[in-house]
C-alpha cells in the first residue's frame, strides 16, 4: 500500500493472500513494542534511565554483572547494552524459564552505550518492563491505547508458552493497519484530531541515537548504516520498521509518504531499493500519470499461479512423509492421506490436521484455529498441492508419489520460530518455555 497525503494512491495483494486477512510480522512488532514503551513513558510509570533490575528484581541473576544492573531503557531501545551479537539464543539456553534472566546472564563484550547489535531478546525485556509497570499485557496496553482508537480491531499475537507475546516478533496486522501505523507516525502520534502518543515520543523513537554497519554484500548497505532510533532503523531518506522476509513500514516525512508491505520470501531489501530508486524520484512526475490505467490493471490481476494438471476426480492415495528432503515441514513418517472430493480434495497429515485442497481454485481450513488455503492436481501419478499458511510469509509444497507410496512437504522458506507446519496452524502459535 502506497499512501501519500494522507489518502491510498496504490494497493495490491497477491491472490490468494487479500486485504483482510491479518499478516504475521515478525520484527516490524519491535516498533509497535516501542510506541508501548511511548505510552509508560507518557504516563510518568517509565522513564528512559529506569534500570532492568530496578523494574525488574524478581528476574535478576544472583550473579548479575555491574554491567548488567547498568543498564536502562535506552540502553534496550539502542540495542546498545554490550552483547556481542543476538542474545536470544543463549539467554533461553541460560535460562529456559526466563528469558530476562537469561539475558542479563548472557556476558558483554563491549560497554554499554557504545555499540549498536541487532538483539531480539531486549525488545522482549522492554514488554516485560512495560507489563510490570502498567499493570496490563503488551497486547491489552496497546489494544486500548492505540489499535482501538484507529479502529484496528483483529490484532493477533504469537507468544511464548507463557502466555506471554514475544514483544520483539509475533503480532499479526493487515496491510492496511501497518499503513495506517506508518500514518500515526508521520502525523507525530495524532490520530483523528486524538494524540495517541506523544509527538515528542515519535520524534524520539524515529531519530538517530546510535550509529549501524551494514555489511559488504547487504543490498541495503548504505540504509543500514543509517543509524539506529528506538526499535526503528534509520534510511537514508526517512524511516522504517522492518520485519524478516520484507515486512515493512517505511516512512517517509520530506513526501508525505508511507509504503506499507507484508510480504513473503522475496530478495531482502528489493523494496526499500525500489521506493528509493524508482519511487520517490517519480511522486510528482506529471508525465506517469498516464500510467495510472495500467497500474491499476496490473493490480487487481496480481496472483501466485495455480497447480498445472488433472483432476483425475475418482483417486486416492496414502503415503508417509519423507523428512529427510530440506526444509521439511512434516515430521519423518508422518501419514498423509488424499480422498477426492466434489471440487478438490481431503488432505490428511498425520492425526491433528486434515485439509481441503480445490483444484484450479484456493480452497480454505482453519483445522488448529489458524487458516491454510491449498490448490493441487494429478501430475501423472504424482500429487502436488501448494499449502499457504495465509497469515504467515510461508508456503509449504507437498508432492505425494502415488506408486511409491512416499511424500515430501517443504517450505519455500523455513520459518524462524519453527519448521513444524503444524505449530504455525496453531492460533495463538506458543514457542519456546518462558517464566509464567
Amino acid at each position: 500500500m502506497v499512501v501519500r497525503h494522507g489518502h491510498v494512491i496504490a494497493e495490491g495483494w497477491w491472490a490468494p493472500y487479500s486485504p483482510e486477512r491479518p499478516h504475521l510480522l515478525y520484527s516490524l512488532t519491535k516498533s509497535f513494542t516501542s510506541m508501548a514503551v511511548g505510552v509508560a513513558v507518557a504516563d510518568g510509570l517509565l522513564a528512559l534511565d529506569d534500570r532492568v533490575v530496578d523494574v525488574l528484581p524478581d528476574h535478576v541473576p544472583s550473579d548479575v554483572s555491574d554491567q548488567g544492573r547498568r543498564l536502562t531503557v535506552h540502553h534496550l531501545m539502542t540495542m546498545t547494552t554490550g552483547h556481542a551479537t543476538d542474545s536470544l539464543d543463549a539467554a533461553w539456553r541460560l535460562e529456559p524459564d526466563d528469558l530476562t534472566k537469561g539475558f542479563l546472564r548472557v556476558p558483554f563484550t563491549e560497554a554499554e552505550g557504545t555499540r549498536h547489535v541487532y538483539d531480539n531478546a531486549t525488545t522482549y525485556v522492554l514488554a516485560r518492563m512495560v507489563e510490570r509497570v502498567t499493570g496490563s499485557s503488551l497486547p491489552e496496553l496497546l489494544d486500548d491505547r492505540l489499535f482501538q482508537p484507529m479502529g484496528i480491531h483483529h490484532a493477533e499475537w504469537d507468544r511464548v508458552g507463557s502466555g506471554a507475546a514475544f514483544g520483539f516478533h509475533g503480532l499479526h496486522l493487515t496491510t492496511e493497519a501497518v499503513a495506517a501505523f506508518g500514518e500515526l507516525l508521520l502525523r507525530e502520534g495524532t490520530w483523528n484530531g486524538q494524540q495517541l502518543v506523544p509527538g515528542e515520543w515519535v520524534r524520539l523513537a524515529t531519530s538517530r541515537h546510535i550509529e549501524t554497519a551494514g555489511s559488504v554484500d547487504d543490498v541495503l548497505n548504505d540504509d543500514s548504516s543509517s543509524g539506529y532510533g528506538y526499535q526503528f532503523w534509520m534510511s537514508r531518506d526517512g524511516y522504517r520498521g522492518e520485519g524478516a522476509f520484507e515486512q515493512l513500514c517505511m516512512v517517509y516525512p520530506e513526501h508525505d509518504l508511507v509504503v506499507a508491505m507484508t510480504a513473503g520470501d522475496g530478495p531482502h531489501g528489493a523494496a526499500v531499493g525500489a521506493v528509493r530508486d524508482c519511487l520517490l524520484p517519480g511522486l510528482d512526475d506529471a508525465a506517469s500519470f498516464g500510467d495510472d490505467d495500467v497500474l491499476a490493471a496490473r493490480l487487481k490481476t496480481l496472483a501466485f499461479p495455480g497447480v498445472p494438471g488433472s483432476a483425475d476426480p475418482h483417486r486416492a492415495a496414502s503415503a508417509e512423509i519423507d523428512a529427510s528432503a530440506p526444509r521439511s515441514a512434516l515430521p519423518d513418517t508422518t501419514a498423509v492421506t488424499l480422498d477426492p472430493l466434489p471440487g478438490g480434495w481431503r488432505l490428511t497429515l498425520g492425526p491433528t490436521i486434515e485439509l481441503a485442497v480445490g483444484f484450479g481454485e484456493w480452497h480454505e481450513s482453519s483445522p488448529l484455529g489458524r487458516p491454510l488455503l491449498a490448490t493441487g492436481a494429478w501430475r501423472g501419478d504424482m500429487f502436488v498441492a501448494e499449502l499457504y499458511p495465509i497469515t504467515t510469509p510461508h508456503r509449504v509444497q507437498l508432492m505425494l508419489d502415488a506408486e511409491r507410496r512416499t511424500a515430501v512437504a517443504t517450505w519455500s522458506t523455513v520459518p524462524l520460530t519453527s519448521a513444524s507446519l503444524e505449530l504455525h496452524l496453531r492460533a495463538p502459535l506458543m514457542t519456546q518455555p518462558d517464566v509464567a
